[in-house]
């Protein structure tokens, strides 16, 4: 099994779509006024947009992780990208930053390298 892709709601998804190729993803399918999708560019998943009448606040965190974390984060805070956490060390071994889409859908952008799969308390398999 592998998971192929995640799909949030957007009031606006031409809005939303300049915003997520904005962050990096490459945009494939655009069905306007409706849908939109991308894939990552360092991988396979893809991410989508779905039109929605209003997006109700989410607890649902979607990662994206960024080699160069730090970089991202500048490039995109210097072309307005607010972020409400810049990129910092967690005890599980991950940098991460914080920021919301245009409708509110709460991202991080990380970096882990092995930590990802391979954390120190890893359970044997």
């Amino acid at each position: 099994m592998n998971l192929n892709q995640v799909t949030v709601a957007a009031t606006d998804v031409p809005r939303s779509i300049a915003f997520y190729r904005q962050l990096g993803l490459q945009l494939i399918v655009e069905n306007l006024p409706s849908y939109a999708r991308f894939i990552c560019p360092d991988g396979q998943a893809s991410f989508s947009l779905s039109l929605a009448a209003q997006v109700s606040p989410s607890q649902t965190l979607i990662y994206f992780e960024c080699t160069e974390l730090d970089a991202t984060v500048a490039r995109l805070q210097a072309a307005g990208v607010a972020f409400s956490q810049l990129p910092l060390e967690q005890p599980w071994l991950w940098r991460e930053a914080y920021l919301q889409d245009p409708d509110g859908n709460p991202l991080c952008l990380y970096y882990a390298g092995k930590n990802r799969l391979s954390p120190p308390w890893r359970l044997p398999d």
